[in-house]
């Protein structure tokens, strides 16, 4: 195996949907070289096979979430704008909204497990005033026109 396979295999590991003319432009040799090397390798049983790598099932799939906060607002020294600012910091939370009625926040989270979305319900519950939070996950989406 010379420099010119090797190249052609790490090619082949990186995409392995390659065309021949791809690979050739690459490794600077004509493409009836190339097939002729590839063919070799495969008969040489170098390469065993061509496969298509997928997404592990939680890679493919995003919890959904929006968590409603209701905090004990009674002390002068917390706001909402307070809060905002540590949440905006919490990776998976995509927006925070201060919203009338009996909840104060309403956040909308995607995260890649469950995991994550009860490590973001851990963070959130150690803030001092925080009172509430309910949890309503994403079962099924319908529309949605701002994406």
């Amino acid at each position: 195996m010379d420099k010119f396979d090797q190249h052609i295999l790490d090619i082949l590991r990186h995409n392995a949907r390659s065309s021949v003319s791809d690979i050739a432009r690459q490794v600077n040799l004509s493409r009836s070289a190339v097939t002729a090397r590839i063919q070799k390798l495969e008969q040489d049983k170098t390469i065993l096979g061509y496969h298509a790598q997928l997404a592990e099932p939680e890679q493919q799939q995003t919890i959904q979430a929006y968590l409603a906060l209701k905090f004990d607002m009674s002390s002068t020294t917390h706001h909402c704008e307070s809060y905002a600012e540590q949440i905006y910091k919490i990776n998976g939370v995509k927006w925070c909204h201060a919203i009338s009625g009996e909840t104060d926040m309403m956040l909308y989270v995607e995260v890649p497990t469950m995991a994550r979305l009860n490590a973001i319900r851990d963070e959130l519950q150690s803030y001092p005033e925080l009172r509430n939070i309910m949890t309503h996950t994403v079962l099924t989406e319908f529309f949605n026109t701002t994406k």
